[in-house]
């Protein structure tokens, strides 16, 4: 698929390689530790974060309804290819809108698409609509 501005769709390009040191140690969220000066070896975004290169898109949040897990702006990285499962975060495609939801199936079987923000009600897939899990968001990475 090639890029499309108007989705907002981007295909992800993995011939261009940026390695970038990658630490041996891991750096704790808790409580300080003493930093040790070794390199583990290097890291390529490409080659960590995209598995299908050829079924990888990146897309770009606008809006909210997928905070405090996905925050608006944050670029996501989107595999066509990799399973999803109850509870999986997805582009999912209605009519010619794409939306990132929480994929969920009641015990009736029925599907839903939830958000993560408590302000947004759940959106149920009927037979009537012209819908597809478009793809598994696999990473996003946002500011801080």
């Amino acid at each position: 698929m090639l890029d499309d501005p108007v989705s907002g769709i981007y295909a992800a390009r993995v011939a261009t390689r940026l390695a970038r040191p990658l630490l041996l140690w891991r750096v704790p969220a808790g409580s300080p530790s003493p930093a040790e000066d070794y390199v583990e070896g290097s890291i390529d975004l490409n080659r960590d974060l995209v598995k299908h290169p050829f079924y990888t898109f990146y897309v770009r949040v606008d809006g909210d309804s997928m905070v405090p897990a996905i925050q608006p702006g944050a670029l996501l990285v989107v595999d066509r290819m990799a399973e999803t499962r109850e509870g999986h975060i997805v582009l999912a495609r209605i009519g010619p809108a794409f939306l990132v939801k929480r994929l969920h199936f009641d015990e009736a079987g029925r599907v839903f698409l939830l958000s993560d923000n408590e302000a947004y009600a759940p959106v149920e897939i009927d037979e009537e609509m012209d819908f597809e899990v478009w793809g598994r968001v696999l990473h996003s990475i946002q500011d801080h």
